[in-house]
């Protein structure tokens, strides 16, 4: 997630990658072929139909289960969602500690947040959102390893707690996450039937599918936080969730249109490999940082919507387990809602 990982060198050497990437598709001739290509999936007009199915997600900062938010910032958060198809709501209630564990002290207030978004939101879900930094090397303590059976199990042990705790579902956000993990989906083959046992559901934060063949392999030899899965291994983790959630944005395009071009692209890059009984959501950008990784000049509500319209209108338009993404409630503003409102969000509309 852009605002949950420090930035700091390792930042600086992921966001250099990302721009060496970039502009490595600029100036070749395949590179500026998709650019084009991005240009066009921009044009033309979505159907009128692509709009919200009522299976609508926003990622909700720590402060809701910590004792920061209260029953006015609830009522403010329920004039927000009225109206729109917003039903899930992923709440940071983590980090993991690196051995998969999870402190209940790091959600003290969650019991007072869950019953009252089911007394003032009927219908909609939270998820407890929990993540951790991944490390690979053997050697490395600075964050979580899955290739440890150790650690997969306590992982699987803190959706439980959580589910416990009274949660509809547990939602993960480990990153980075290499395309073809096989640890990965052997922790969600795990986590999801224990998860579905306590009548929940089980999502994931997913990285982007490679917009060129090949493309998270030279991610990943560029830096250590590849940005891009390849289209196989996205399918392979939608198969294993109730949910899967796109991170589509920072992406560095230089303008709306590529953005949006993108945005469909990636639209019909996941839908292809989607399973149709897997809710499959498509991230929007309601945050504003200004980093050497994205421009949100150019990264927009409005670019990402119109992206994702045109991305379903073309490929799948009677999808129905489809929605959006709305990351993160604390920086957005009132031109982010509106967009979502205008362009997507908002029922009842043809």
């Amino acid at each position: 997630m852009a605002l949950i990982f420090s930035r700091g060198a390792r930042g600086r050497r992921i966001v250099v990658a990302r721009c060496v990437i970039v502009l490595a598709l600029v100036v070749s001739l395949p590179g500026l072929s998709a650019l084009i290509a991005l240009r066009v999936a921009y044009a033309g007009e979505p159907a009128a139909d692509a709009v919200s199915r009522g299976r609508d997600a926003i990622w909700l900062g720590h402060a809701w289960v910590d004792g920061r938010r209260d029953e006015g910032d609830l009522a403010r958060l329920k004039r927000r969602l009225a109206g729109t198809g917003i039903t899930e709501l992923y709440v940071h209630s983590g980090p993991l500690e690196h051995d998969g564990t999870l402190p209940e002290t790091a959600y003290p207030r969650a019991r007072w947040l869950l019953d009252s978004v089911r007394r003032e939101l009927p219908g909609v879900r939270v998820q407890a959102y929990l993540g951790d930094v991944l490390v690979y090397d053997a050697g490395d303590r600075g964050g979580l390893r899955l290739a440890d059976a150790g650690t997969r199990r306590a992982v699987r042990a803190s959706a439980l707690q959580v589910m416990d705790a009274g949660f509809d579902g547990v939602h993960l956000d480990l990153e980075p996450m290499h395309s073809g993990n096989a640890d990965f989906l052997t922790l969600l083959d795990d986590v999801r039937p224990a998860v579905r046992a306590r009548g929940g559901v089980l999502s994931v934060a997913a990285h982007q599918i490679d917009p060129l063949p090949g493309l998270h392999s030279v991610a990943a030899a560029l830096a250590d936080h590849p940005k891009w899965w390849s289209q196989a291994f996205f399918g392979q983790v939608a198969r294993r969730v109730d949910q899967i959630a796109v991170m589509s944005y920072d992406t560095k395009m230089p303008a709306r249109s590529l953005y949006g071009g993108y945005v469909a692209q990636q639209t019909r890059l996941a839908l292809e490999v989607t399973p149709r009984d897997t809710d499959l959501l498509m991230g929007l950008p309601f945050y504003h940082d200004d980093t050497w990784g994205r421009d949100p000049h150019s990264e927009t509500v409005a670019a990402a919507v119109r992206g994702v319209r045109l991305g379903l209108t073309r490929t799948d338009p009677d999808r129905e387990r489809f929605g959006t993404a709305a990351y993160i409630d604390f920086a957005a503003t009132e031109a982010d809602w509106s967009a979502y409102r205008n362009g997507w969000g908002a029922l009842g509309r043809p």
